[in-house]
Parts: structure tokens; sequence; C-alpha cells
């Protein structure tokens, strides 16, 4: 079974909304503008490029992302990574012609059966609608945080407010950096 992981950055109160400054938020492009970039702390973006064997995305950001990361040097090993969207709404002529290989799922039952066939780690970015359904369904295996030290109140959320039983995680991986930044990586336990 390949391992689904939800990597996200993500404000101490739990807001994910436009980290790189997209449009409409208020706080928009916080990961910059908030906080002083040391470039160990982003270490682990770069080997999610390396390990990661396909990308899982939500409709919008994967329209986001399609218009910009095809050309941008830091992201060129998702290029040719194998691409998922998951969206009910999205159709073949909506896909970005220069971005390599991409499917379009129609459902959690879809993700469900993409990680039962063979190969490596699914890797989401963004997506936080759809983070929170995977999370719900109990078909993430790990979250890749990388957490700053601010609070931005209002926001779209990575977690999920559904009420559920408890969902204890096991954290395999973390460091703080100078600049207030936490790394955490947590396995989830099913």
């Amino acid at each position: 079974m390949r391992t689904l992981i939800s990597t996200a950055f993500v404000s101490l109160d739990g807001v994910v909304e436009a980290p790189g400054g997209e449009p409409g938020y208020r706080n928009a492009g916080w990961t910059f503008k908030e906080v002083d970039f040391l470039p160990e702390a982003y270490e682990i973006k770069g080997r999610e490029q390396r390990e990661a064997t396909a990308m899982l995305l939500g409709r919008v950001s994967y329209e986001a992302f399609s218009r910009v990361w095809p050309d941008m040097e830091e992201f060129a090993d998702y290029k040719a990574m194998p691409k998922y969207v998951v969206s009910t709404t999205l159709t073949e002529d909506g896909l970005a012609p220069d971005w390599g290989e991409t499917t379009i799922l129609r459902s959690l039952e879809d993700v469900a059966a993409l990680k039962e066939t063979d190969g490596g780690p699914i890797i989401v970015h963004g997506s936080a609608a759809l983070t929170r359904s995977l999370a719900d369904a109990g078909l993430i295996d790990r979250y890749h945080l990388l957490v700053f030290p601010l609070l931005l109140g209002a926001g779209k959320r990575l977690f999920s407010t559904t009420d559920k039983p408890a969902q204890k995680l096991k954290l395999t991986e973390h460091e703080t950096y100078a600049n207030g930044i936490q790394k955490m990586v947590f396995d989830t336990t099913h």
C-alpha cells in the first residue's frame, strides 16, 4: 500500500490559507512576510520532491499550482511526476498541457484505490478541503508540517472540525529552527 502524505505550512492556530501570497486573504504571504527565511527550515520540501512518486491535489490547488509550478526551477521534480486531481467538476480540457501526466479522480474511493496500487509515497500539497476529507476518511498516513510561530485567526484550516473519536499521532521527526518554525512529521495510527 502506498503512503499518503499531507504536507503543509500551518500557523500555530491551524490556518493554512494563502501561505505563498495568494490573493483574497487578509494575511496572504504570511510564510515570508512575517517570519525570517532560513533555508534549513525548508529542507523537508526538497526531500518531499525526491521521495514522492506522485502528487495528489484538490481542484482549486491544482488550478493554482499548474499555472506557476511547471516553470519554477524549485519545483522541477514535480513536473514529470504523475499527478492526480480529486474533483467532481474538472474536465480533461481543464488540465494543464505542460505539467505532465494528470489523472482526474472523482471520489475518495478512487483515492483509496490509488493507495492500493504499486508505487511509492503520494504527496498532497495545499488542498485544505481535500486534506480534511481524506483525514476524516482515514486515508492520510503521514503529516509533514512546518508550523509557523504565528496566530492568524480566521482562515482555512488544515484539520477537520468533524466530531469523531480521538486519533493518536506518532511523532517521527521534529526540529525547531532559529526563526521559530517547527518541523513536525507525524505518522497516523489506523
